[in-house]
């Protein structure tokens, strides 16, 4: 062992899926001296051959080493694999995806044993990992004082955004954000159905596409102003009013194309609500109001 992996963070991860694998040969990579658990064992040997120290129990693996890092299927998986450990002074660093509600309880189930909690929503897919050039980085909350004790190691499969002390936010900005990107991928679905029939190249459509939701992206900014500031006819171009008017021709052509609108008509019926409510001369905006309960 050299010196230089000597001097690098010890890191125990308790779980080998296609995540927990790329992030342990993320760490092994850069010298980790790293110690894997997994309930299939197989995935843990394959990564023995790599230089990972593997641990025959949960127990055993959070004894090993003061950081610990679980990545497993859901919270459940969570309190199942750590019921046994002791955690007393370890840095539990939490990546499984989960809710803001069930981060925010697992920090203080967390606390109650004696170690330190910091939740994690990982905004990338495994391919993405211990490759800084993809973009790919990782939601931390909780304890800002484990962030920055960490923060090096934790930068190493992938970028890292501090969010809060709160422990629940790193997973609601996780949950945020993919809940955008399902609902632009809802609407390029729509999209590409429109012309499914017709002797229209989807691959010709794609970069139309792609160009014309990156020239809208910047609307998100214009939205999060108004929000702040309370005013949602601010510098507004397209009123809720006129949009309203227009939808029925996007309703009539899906008919016409022999498809089905469910993945708009939720959308277009809030639009109708917010301007029976007054809402003509607003953007979009207030669309959000009536989603928050």
């Amino acid at each position: 062992m050299t010196q230089n992996t000597v001097e690098k963070t010890p890191v125990t991860l308790l779980g080998l899926g296609a995540m927990g694998t790329a992030l342990a040969r993320a760490w092994l990579a850069a010298g980790h001296p790293l110690t894997v658990w997994n309930r299939t064992p197989a995935r843990a040997a394959a990564l023995a051959t790599e230089g990972a120290r593997v641990a025959d129990t949960p127990a055993a693996a959070v004894a090993a080493n003061g950081l610990v890092v679980v990545c497993l299927l859901d919270d459940a998986s969570v309190a199942e694999v750590l019921s046994g450990t002791d955690l007393a002074d370890r840095d539990l660093v939490d990546l499984t995806t989960g809710t803001p509600a069930e981060a925010r309880a697992r920090a203080r189930w967390v606390r109650e044993r004696g170690a330190r909690y910091l939740d994690g929503g990982i905004m990338a897919v495994p391919p993405m990992i211990g490759v800084p050039q993809a973009g790919g980085y990782v939601f931390y909350s909780g304890s800002h004082e484990l962030f920055e004790r960490h923060r090096e190691t934790l930068a190493v499969p992938a970028g890292t955004t501090y969010v809060g002390e709160d422990a629940g936010f790193a997973a609601l900005h996780d949950v945020a954000l993919l809940s955008a990107m399902y609902g632009m991928f809802a609407g390029a679905a729509h999209a590409f159905a429109l012309i499914r029939k017709e002797d229209i190249d989807p691959a010709a459509l794609a970069p139309l596409l792609a160009d014309w939701l990156v020239a809208m992206a910047p609307a998100v900014h214009q939205t999060a102003d108004r929000l702040r500031s309370g005013d949602y006819t601010k510098n507004v171009v397209s009123h809720l009013a006129m949009q309203v008017a227009g939808t029925p021709t996007f309703l009539r052509t899906a008919e016409q194309q022999g498809v089905s609108p469910e993945l708009l008509s939720p959308y277009f019926e809030l639009m109708r609500r917010r301007l029976a409510e007054g809402g003509g001369a607003e953007d979009l905006t207030g669309v959000i109001d009536l989603l928050v309960h």
